[in-house]
């Protein structure tokens, strides 16, 4: 069974996401299609719309076959980590291939970038350094020093769209992890990443989508009709993420323990002392993030530097996991095909893939040792993720379950 993978966000899943996996599927030959899902909070820093195991089943009536949990410190995290922990997960599943979506579209051209980026990492890192010093914000600083090292005749366009930055860190993880991943891409197509409005083909972005949201317009449009019927309902019920209160629970965090601030990821070069002065003024969430935004600070990483902060993540023990890799993985959703591929798959995976929580304690005892460093790391990341989990709860306009603790107590999302 050929499987090809897919390293998704569906915040939420809308027919731009529909291409892409039936274009993977097509591209590469594979009978089945993996999405390792970041949960509740993602990779720009931002709270997920829906739950994770309400995205998880748009997603399932949507075609996707299987949906796993990109553990929490890689799925809100830098391009790199995240794209590392995608390629580590879908390695330790024992998927074929990774199939991304670019502005680009021809993955020669990326893997020249990256092949670039890999030879002359001491020198990237370095160059980018002095540039981000001198008050350049970071992708400005590596596509600025990519044009640099380019060869004649190249260019470092490539680096300037989100889409193709993030396909060459999946590249660069390839290589850095020695995973056996094989990679291909497809041509994005409709609204860019950061569009508001659909692109000629009425596929519009997850960022415009949300943004016809808040301003009460129809998306019905923009989404396959199963998906839009599960979104529809969602929002009817009101679990859906509210700013005002991720702003309220955030403020109260920083106003709890000025002090202890600096422990969190991300935290560093006095940033916490700006933040509790703007903190005492701003009255909203965005006025808290226009108030921290500097040159050397862009939106998105002070975005997730904020959620470092309401989840109380230890930068010490954030470093420890990304220098290990995910300790377990979680699985959210599966059809029947996708429960083929595990059957078949069993004996290539490398890592714990856990369906239900219940017995999560003693099944990581029991594969890495009660003392052993590994139990401490995935406890570690376990802790993370079941905070994550109570938290978003609160951050819903309402929330009608009868515990918060529910990793413990949600069901796999089944499709024939």
């Amino acid at each position: 069974m050929n499987s090809v993978g897919l390293i998704t966000e569906y915040n939420p899943f809308h027919n731009g996401h529909l291409h892409h996996l039936h274009e993977s599927l097509r591209v590469t030959g594979s009978d089945v299609s993996i999405a390792v899902m970041s949960g509740h909070f993602l990779q720009r820093g931002e709270p997920a719309l829906v739950d994770k195991w309400q995205r998880s089943e748009m997603a399932l009536v949507a075609g996707v076959d299987l949906v796993v949990e990109l553990p929490l410190p890689w799925a809100c995290s830098s391009a790199p980590d995240f794209a590392c922990g995608g390629v580590q997960a879908l390695t330790a599943l024992g998927v074929d291939c990774l199939c991304f979506g670019s502005e680009s579209g021809a993955i020669e051209s990326l893997q020249k970038c990256s092949r670039l980026l890999c030879s002359q990492d001491a020198v990237v890192s370095q160059k980018t350094a002095e540039l981000l010093r001198q008050g350049m914000n970071y992708p400005q600083a590596r596509q600025r020093v990519m044009a640099q090292l380019l060869p004649e005749g190249e260019s470092a366009e490539t680096l300037a769209t989100p889409n193709n930055i993030l396909g060459i860190e999946y590249l660069n993880a390839i290589t850095q992890t020695q995973s056996p991943l094989r990679a291909a891409t497809i041509k994005r197509i409709g609204a860019g990443y950061h569009d508001m409005q659909p692109g000629q083909d009425g596929i519009a972005s997850a960022t415009g989508i949300r943004q016809k949201l808040v301003d009460g317009a129809d998306i019905e449009a923009y989404l396959p009709a199963a998906v839009f019927a599960l979104l529809k309902q969602g929002l009817s019920e009101a679990e859906v993420f509210s700013a005002e209160r991720y702003y309220q629970l955030l403020l109260a965090q920083v106003f709890r323990d000025p002090v202890g601030l600096t422990h969190y990821a991300l935290v560093e070069n006095g940033i916490e002392n700006r933040l509790l002065n703007v903190a005492e003024q701003a009255m909203s969430l965005e006025e808290l993030l226009d108030g921290l935004k500097s040159r050397q600070l862009t939106r998105t990483r002070i975005q997730r530097l904020l959620v470092s902060i309401l989840l109380a993540m230890d930068k010490i023990i954030v470093q420890q996991l990304y220098s290990s890799g995910p300790r377990y993985l979680h699985l959210l959703a599966a059809s029947k095909k996708g429960q083929q591929f595990l059957a078949q798959s069993r004996k290539q995976r490398t890592l714990p893939l856990i369906q239900n929580f219940s017995r999560i304690y003693p099944r990581l005892k029991r594969y890495y040792g009660v003392n052993s460093t590994n139990y401490s790391l995935a406890v570690h990341q376990l802790e993370l993720e079941l905070r994550a989990t109570k938290i978003y709860t609160l951050l819903l306009k309402k929330y009608s379950g009868d515990n918060r603790n529910r990793d413990f107590y949600e069901v796999l999302r089944t499709a024939e």
